[in-house]
Protein backbone atom coordinates (compact mmCIF):
# COMPACT_ATOMS: atom_id res chain seq x y z
CA UNK A 1 0.00 0.00 0.00
CA UNK A 2 1.27 3.46 -0.88
CA UNK A 3 1.45 6.20 1.70
CA UNK A 4 2.20 9.90 1.59
CA UNK A 5 5.87 8.98 2.16
CA UNK A 6 5.94 7.28 -1.27
CA UNK A 7 5.07 10.57 -2.97
CA UNK A 8 7.90 12.59 -4.44
CA UNK A 9 7.96 15.94 -6.21
CA UNK A 10 8.99 15.58 -9.85
CA UNK A 11 9.66 18.25 -12.49
CA UNK A 12 6.61 19.02 -14.63
CA UNK A 13 8.79 19.36 -17.73
CA UNK A 14 10.12 15.78 -17.29
CA UNK A 15 6.67 14.26 -17.75
CA UNK A 16 5.33 12.87 -21.02
CA UNK A 17 1.60 12.42 -21.62
CA UNK A 18 0.06 9.75 -23.85
CA UNK A 19 -3.58 10.95 -23.90
CA UNK A 20 -5.42 14.13 -24.66
CA UNK A 21 -7.50 15.69 -21.90
CA UNK A 22 -11.05 16.97 -21.68
CA UNK A 23 -10.78 20.74 -21.25
CA UNK A 24 -13.99 21.04 -19.18
CA UNK A 25 -12.74 18.38 -16.75
CA UNK A 26 -9.35 20.12 -16.51
CA UNK A 27 -10.95 23.51 -15.87
CA UNK A 28 -13.12 22.06 -13.10
CA UNK A 29 -10.05 20.46 -11.51
CA UNK A 30 -8.09 23.69 -11.94
CA UNK A 31 -10.78 25.59 -10.03
CA UNK A 32 -10.85 23.01 -7.23
CA UNK A 33 -7.04 22.92 -7.02
CA UNK A 34 -6.91 26.70 -6.66
CA UNK A 35 -9.63 26.68 -4.00
CA UNK A 36 -7.83 23.93 -2.05
CA UNK A 37 -4.51 25.69 -2.52
CA UNK A 38 -2.74 22.50 -3.57
CA UNK A 39 -2.82 18.98 -4.93
CA UNK A 40 -4.71 16.29 -3.02
CA UNK A 41 -3.76 13.29 -5.18
CA UNK A 42 -0.43 12.40 -6.82
CA UNK A 43 0.04 11.43 -10.44
CA UNK A 44 1.45 8.03 -11.41
CA UNK A 45 4.63 8.02 -13.52
CA UNK A 46 7.09 5.57 -15.05
CA UNK A 47 10.41 6.01 -13.24
CA UNK A 48 12.57 5.38 -16.29
CA UNK A 49 10.90 7.54 -18.96
CA UNK A 50 8.70 10.09 -17.17
CA UNK A 51 5.72 8.59 -18.99
CA UNK A 52 2.49 9.70 -17.35
CA UNK A 53 0.28 6.73 -16.52
CA UNK A 54 -2.45 8.39 -14.44
CA UNK A 55 -3.12 12.07 -13.92
CA UNK A 56 -3.29 13.77 -17.31
CA UNK A 57 -5.75 16.39 -16.04
CA UNK A 58 -3.63 17.03 -12.93
CA UNK A 59 -0.57 17.53 -15.13
CA UNK A 60 -2.51 19.97 -17.31
CA UNK A 61 -3.56 21.88 -14.18
CA UNK A 62 0.10 22.11 -13.09
CA UNK A 63 1.04 23.39 -16.55
CA UNK A 64 -1.78 25.96 -16.55
CA UNK A 65 -0.59 27.22 -13.16
CA UNK A 66 3.03 27.38 -14.34
CA UNK A 67 4.18 24.99 -11.61
CA UNK A 68 7.69 23.56 -11.71
CA UNK A 69 6.95 20.44 -9.65
CA UNK A 70 4.05 18.02 -9.20
CA UNK A 71 3.49 15.28 -6.60
CA UNK A 72 3.98 11.80 -8.05
CA UNK A 73 4.41 8.15 -7.31
CA UNK A 74 7.02 6.67 -9.61
CA UNK A 75 7.05 3.00 -10.59
CA UNK A 76 8.89 0.73 -13.02
CA UNK A 77 5.91 0.51 -15.39
CA UNK A 78 7.14 -2.18 -17.78
CA UNK A 79 8.22 -4.56 -15.01
CA UNK A 80 5.66 -3.87 -12.30
CA UNK A 81 2.93 -6.38 -11.62
CA UNK A 82 0.96 -3.90 -9.50
CA UNK A 83 -0.27 -2.05 -12.58
CA UNK A 84 -2.20 -3.42 -15.54
CA UNK A 85 -3.38 -1.76 -18.72
CA UNK A 86 -6.95 -1.88 -19.99
CA UNK A 87 -8.90 0.06 -22.59
CA UNK A 88 -11.95 2.15 -21.82
CA UNK A 89 -15.11 0.66 -23.42
CA UNK A 90 -15.43 3.49 -25.99
CA UNK A 91 -11.77 3.45 -27.03
CA UNK A 92 -11.41 3.12 -30.80
CA UNK A 93 -8.42 0.81 -30.45
CA UNK A 94 -8.60 -2.98 -30.35
CA UNK A 95 -5.58 -3.57 -28.15
CA UNK A 96 -2.62 -1.87 -26.52
CA UNK A 97 0.25 -2.99 -24.36
CA UNK A 98 2.56 -1.16 -21.97
CA UNK A 99 5.24 -0.69 -24.63
CA UNK A 100 2.65 1.01 -26.88
CA UNK A 101 1.90 3.48 -24.08
CA UNK A 102 5.60 4.26 -23.54
CA UNK A 103 6.12 4.72 -27.28
CA UNK A 104 3.16 7.11 -27.46
CA UNK A 105 4.59 9.10 -24.55
CA UNK A 106 7.92 9.38 -26.34
CA UNK A 107 6.29 10.44 -29.62
CA UNK A 108 4.70 13.78 -30.44
CA UNK A 109 1.25 12.18 -30.67
CA UNK A 110 -1.53 11.51 -28.17
CA UNK A 111 -4.35 9.01 -27.90
CA UNK A 112 -7.85 10.47 -27.58
CA UNK A 113 -9.12 11.12 -24.03
CA UNK A 114 -10.18 8.04 -22.07
CA UNK A 115 -8.36 5.52 -24.28
CA UNK A 116 -6.21 3.81 -21.66
CA UNK A 117 -7.20 2.76 -18.18
CA UNK A 118 -4.43 1.85 -15.77
CA UNK A 119 -5.54 -0.36 -12.92
CA UNK A 120 -3.29 -0.46 -9.87
CA UNK A 121 -3.48 -2.76 -6.90
CA UNK A 122 -3.01 0.13 -4.47
CA UNK A 123 -5.00 3.34 -4.25
CA UNK A 124 -3.10 6.57 -4.71
CA UNK A 125 -2.75 8.09 -1.24
CA UNK A 126 -4.53 11.29 -0.25
CA UNK A 127 -2.04 14.14 0.08
CA UNK A 128 -1.90 17.90 0.48
CA UNK A 129 0.98 19.59 -1.28
CA UNK A 130 0.61 23.36 -1.48
CA UNK A 131 0.83 25.26 -4.74
CA UNK A 132 3.52 27.40 -3.14
CA UNK A 133 5.66 24.30 -2.56
CA UNK A 134 5.24 23.34 -6.24
CA UNK A 135 6.04 26.79 -7.70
Amino acid sequence: MWTEEDVQLVPVDWLRAHEEIKIKARDKLLDMTQRWGGFTKPILVDTLTGSLLDGHHRLSVAQELGLKLIPAICIDYLHSEIITLELWPNANIESLNKIDVIEMCLSNNLYPPKTTKHVVIYDLPPIMVSLKELS
